[in-house]
């Protein structure tokens, strides 16, 4: 197993996360603990030391198995780490309550990673508001040794990613984020990682595989990336994309199965990160992976100046593009729900000036009806 330092800590390059663990059906509450204290005791023989859970995940099942499984080993042989849930804003007063009550599932006296979970366009203004005292509690808890390490984890846009630093740069310690070769440019996970670097902040990494998708390639974008490394598979080629960055101390993946946590664990067995041919194949391979879905906006801004309702379209494109690949999912409707509504797709006028002087000739304003239809099916 490759490790990390973090502070002096050697965490194991390869973390276990827990939002994904196996059933015994299809009910997400009703995890199959026998199965998972199998991942978990080859995961230790095999070097895992970092194991992820969340208040959340699995219906509030996650966090309780993991405290069940990890509690037959020395507390001081793992690393845990979980998360304050402020984006169900029943719970945004009650820190004290979640927190007391996740030492308790975890079977544990204290988190070594605690983090603000989802720091977003919605969930933001609950975290900075002084009202909640969610900070001050957890800086708190850290100063009485209950938490070991405190950052955030977040899928939100780089503008809000800044926000939340100017706030709290001072007592966050890391980052979580979804990344990968494909939301390098997708989800701007690239500036994102520069602003880390930048401010020295090390990185977790979630979603290196993006939940499966990447798992598998066509044979014929997989046979450009065989040439040059014809050992990897499309699995390894994610994990090696994200070896690729110093400041990533953890890479999280959701294994479901036995059979991904050791296929995963041998790729961990080496550091082989990408060199800059291997890089431009991959981003080149994301390129044509959104190519059939997504429209070529190049952010030149050209449409602004000839939308008669301000509306940000390069900014609605990005997010299209998003929603289409992933063929669907919570962020684009949370992100255009934050907008005010004559910013929002639907307050297109078709008027088509945008389209007279787009450089890439995008139909927009089919675009910005076809995403309301699309927007509008989410909600029902």
């Amino acid at each position: 197993m490759i490790y990390r330092d973090f502070q002096g800590k050697k965490l194991s390059a390869l973390g276990m996360g827990t939002m994904r663990l196996p059933l015994l059906n299809e009910e997400q509450s009703n995890i199959d603990v026998e199965a998972v204290r199998k991942m978990v005791s080859f995961a230790f023989s095999k070097g895992i030391n970092y194991f992820d859970t969340a208040w959340g995940y699995h219906g509030g099942a996650s966090e309780t198995v993991m405290g069940e499984v990890l509690s037959e080993y020395p507390r001081n042989s793992y690393f845990l780490a979980t998360k304050f849930p402020g984006f169900e804003k029943k719970l945004l007063d009650k820190v004290d309550e979640v927190f007391e009550k996740q030492l308790e599932k975890c079977k544990t006296d204290y988190f070594d990673f605690y983090l603000f979970h989802n720091v977003n366009e919605v969930t933001i203004n609950s975290y900075l508001n002084p009202e909640y005292k969610i900070a001050e509690y957890l800086k708190e808890q850290k100063k009485n040794g209950r938490i070991r390490h405190l950052g955030f984890s977040t899928h939100g846009t780089l503008g809000t990613v800044k926000r939340f630093l100017d706030a709290y740069g001072d007592i966050v310690e890391f980052c979580q984020v979804q990344f990968n070769y494909l939301d390098y440019s997708l989800q701007d996970a690239k500036a994102k990682m520069e602003l880390f670097k930048e401010r020295n902040i090390p990185v977790l990494v979630m979603e290196p595989i993006r939940g499966g998708a990447l798992a598998k390639l066509d044979e014929s974008l997989l046979s450009e990336l065989k040439a040059l490394r014809p050992e990897a598979n499309a699995v390894e080629w994610a994990f090696r994309f994200v070896q690729s960055f110093p400041q990533v101390a953890v890479t999280l993946s959701g294994m479901s199965n036995f059979e991904q946590l050791e296929e995963n664990i041998k790729i961990f067995e080496e550091d082989k990160p990408l060199n800059k041919e291997e890089t431009d194949a991959i981003l080149s391979v994301a390129d044509k992976l959104t190519a059939k879905t997504s429209l070529p906006c190049t952010a030149c801004r050209y449409c602004l100046s000839h939308c008669p309702k301000g509306i940000d379209i390069p900014a609605i494109i990005e997010l299209y593009n998003d929603h289409v690949f992933s063929g669907g999912g919570w962020l684009a409707p949370m992100r255009i729900k934050m907008m005010d509504e004559d910013k929002r797709p639907a307050a297109c006028i078709a008027c088509r000036g945008c389209e007279s002087v787009c450089p890439q000739n995008i139909l927009i304003s089919e675009m910005m009806a076809d995403f309301t239809e699309k927007l509008s099916k989410k909600q029902q």
